[in-house]
């Protein structure tokens, strides 16, 4: 596995050269951008629906999720967000946040003042243009995702779900040979897939049962990835890389 520690501002530049071509003063300018740290465990609120944050943050290290719950306490996952992810750029724009965040794993965060992003986005316009399709590439995911738990099966579903994430984990480093950590459980697995914790075990003997996956606590690794994308009926189009990753 990708042994290389990015730092909170590289990553940043990784992730928004996959979606998008920057200069080289941009880079800098992302570079010099004030980003402080925090660390936290698995399963802790990070923002809540209603809160009006004036920051926003950058995940360095982990996986966190959105979610949503029902009246009487039921979970829906509606996104997962991986290293290079801002998972709540909307919070520049938008008064108070109608979802909540949280950590899936133990995280690493970096922490973004939005004074600093609109003082960056003002001075580089390009930089706000950046954000912008990164904003409106999640959008992109987020209608994948109501197809993928809407109109195809459980086996299909979660065989999509770890191509993207295979992708995703790619373009910022942190995936190679097939493999990438996946510190998610089934129990969180299936609040993204809509499914009940018992299929999702069934659907994970499947998948492992036809080699499809090896999967670990912490790890998946695909030991034949056309298989996988066949079973998923995964195309990448959506995810509008400029250049998807060497498999």
């Amino acid at each position: 596995m990708t042994t290389l520690i990015l730092t909170p501002n590289l990553l940043l530049i990784r992730k928004l050269e996959s979606v998008f071509i920057l200069k080289d003063e941009e880079k800098k300018a992302i570079n010099d951008l004030p980003i402080s740290t925090l660390s936290l465990t698995a399963d802790q609120d990070i923002v809540r629906v209603g809160d009006q944050p004036s920051r926003c943050f950058l995940i360095v290290e982990g996986f966190t999720c959105a979610y949503k719950l029902t009246g009487d306490g039921k979970r829906q996952i509606l996104a997962l967000y991986v290293p290079g992810d801002i998972p709540d750029l909307q919070s520049l724009h938008l008064t108070s946040l109608d979802i909540s965040l949280a950590s899936i794993s133990p995280c690493r965060l970096g922490f973004i003042k939005h004074e600093d992003m609109h003082r960056l986005c003002k001075t580089y316009p390009r930089l706000a243009s950046a954000f912008w399709r990164e904003t409106l590439v999640q959008a992109s995911i987020t209608r994948e995702w109501l197809l993928n738990i809407g109109q195809r099966d459980s086996y299909t579903r979660i065989a999509h779900l770890f191509c993207e994430l295979l992708l995703r984990l790619k373009v910022v480093g942190l995936a190679d040979n097939q493999k990438f950590k996946m510190p998610i459980t089934q129990v969180e697995l299936a609040d993204a897939t809509g499914i009940t914790v018992v299929h999702m075990n069934r659907t994970l003997q499947a998948l492992r049962t036809d080699g499809l996956v090896i999967n670990s606590k912490t790890h998946i690794s695909v030991p034949d990835w056309q298989k996988l994308i066949e079973a998923g009926e995964f195309d990448p189009f959506y995810l509008h890389l400029l250049k998807e990753p060497a498999s």
